[in-house]
């Protein structure tokens, strides 16, 4: 035992002086460390007091052992495919998928950006900015204007890309010109994606667009298809904090009913706020039932004549919590709000593209069932339900006859 004191001793010492000098001025470790090493170095096993081990007769490995910094980490990286990527959404979305904020820190990105011939060459800044982030998830990148190619192995495809409504177009216009874009799209994605892909229509109007892309693509099981009324959500969600005068986190179990447009019904019957009714919180009833209900149908609206461009940031990140919403598990007794194919709930027809309270336990997803309405609530459904039927007519000859 006597000369392993000294050594100890010297150790501690050593590991004193270490600190204090770190701590003055990290730097100055490059020059102490030749000298300290022979000191602080592993005690070799001989003037060690222990035994050998059991398996082969040699003393036992000292030697310190790195620890993996990876220890956790995913390592097939997930591939996401965006179309529209250079657009105004696009460009807010692409950041946040590769720094980590919609699949989590610790899982790879490879991101398939899909976008129109003309834009390839905003496509490619985009790519050079993304580069310059150095996002450490930001496995791979794939440009391309060929939609089987951006979908090629995609587990998770976010349309995002979509004809915007111009002035004097009618909405069965809107329609037609983008069931050009979804129709091919669907069929590229049934032909190229993983089997476990799943879909998040975002381009207006998006109920329809999934369902145009759907019906396009019934290889792909309809429950893997997704359209996005989560803006709305959060949108319901936040004036109902201000009204309310609390932080937005108490809001909780906000619906959106229907179609993402201005028959969109936000169910503020069945909302929370801090777990109570929000009608017993807040007494302004008439503003519930009116103007509460109008402003989230007309927000996108009132963003663009404020801002003199659609909503894009917010949009963006409505997609991360709409991911979000569906791969972790639902709060116990909390909902969200997504559009997905309708078998019949609530009596909506079944095969609508239809905006739903759901819930999830990170692998699969069910409409929340049970709900009840008032008289105001189900008339908001049935005229939702009306326009999207209406939609659905207009699309007839942009979906196979056999659907």
């Amino acid at each position: 035992m006597g000369p392993r004191v000294p050594k100890l001793v010297a150790a501690f010492v050593a590991g004193i002086v270490v600190a204090a000098v770190f701590a003055l001025a990290p730097t100055s470790l490059l020059v102490l460390a030749p000298i300290l090493a022979p000191i602080v170095a592993p005690i070799p096993a001989h003037a060690q007091d222990q035994p050998h081990s059991c398996g082969g007769g040699g003393p036992q490995d000292t030697t310190p052992q790195l620890v993996s910094m990876s220890a956790g980490m995913a390592s097939t990286p997930i591939q996401v495919a965006v179309t529209g990527a250079a657009g105004q959404i696009g460009y807010a979305l692409v950041f946040r998928i590769a720094s980590g904020q919609m699949f989590g820190p610790d899982q790879p990105i490879a991101l398939r950006m899909l976008e129109i011939e003309p834009a390839l060459k905003s496509l490619e800044g985009v790519a050079m900015e993304l580069d310059d982030c150095a996002f450490p998830m930001l496995a791979s990148m794939e440009l391309t204007s060929n939609a089987e190619k951006a979908f090629e192995g995609a587990n998770w495809a976010l349309l995002v890309g979509a004809a915007p409504r111009k002035q004097g177009m009618e909405r069965s216009d809107l329609l037609a010109v983008n069931g050009g874009i979804f129709g091919p799209q669907g069929k590229a994605l049934a032909k190229t994606a993983a089997a476990n892909i799943r879909i998040l229509v975002v381009g207006n109007p998006c109920n329809t667009n999934a369902y145009i892309a759907r019906l396009n693509a019934p290889e792909i099981a309809a429950e893997r298809w997704f359209a996005m009324t989560r803006l709305d959500e959060n949108r319901a969600r936040s004036q109902l904090a201000q009204k309310a005068k609390v932080p937005v986190a108490a809001i909780s179990n906000v619906g959106v009913w229907g179609n993402h447009s201005t028959t969109q019904y936000p169910d503020a019957r069945n909302a929370r706020i801090a777990g109570l009714p929000v009608f017993d919180v807040i007494s302004d009833h008439g503003w519930l039932k009116g103007k509460f209900i109008e402003t989230v149908q007309k927000r996108g609206a009132a963003v663009i004549e404020a801002r003199g461009a659609s909503s894009a940031a917010s949009a963006a990140n409505a997609v991360i919590d709409s991911v979000a919403s569906l791969r972790t598990a639902t709060p116990w007794g909390d909902w969200h709000s997504l559009a997905v194919v309708s078998h019949g709930e609530y009596s909506v027809p079944e095969g609508l593209q239809f905006g739903f309270p759901v819930r999830s336990d990170g692998e699969h997803w069910e409409v929340v069932p049970d709900l009840k309405h008032d008289d105001d609530g189900w008339d908001r459904i049935k005229k939702t339900t009306h326009e999207l039927l209406q939609e659905q007519e207009m699309v007839k000859g942009l979906v196979p006859a056999q659907a």
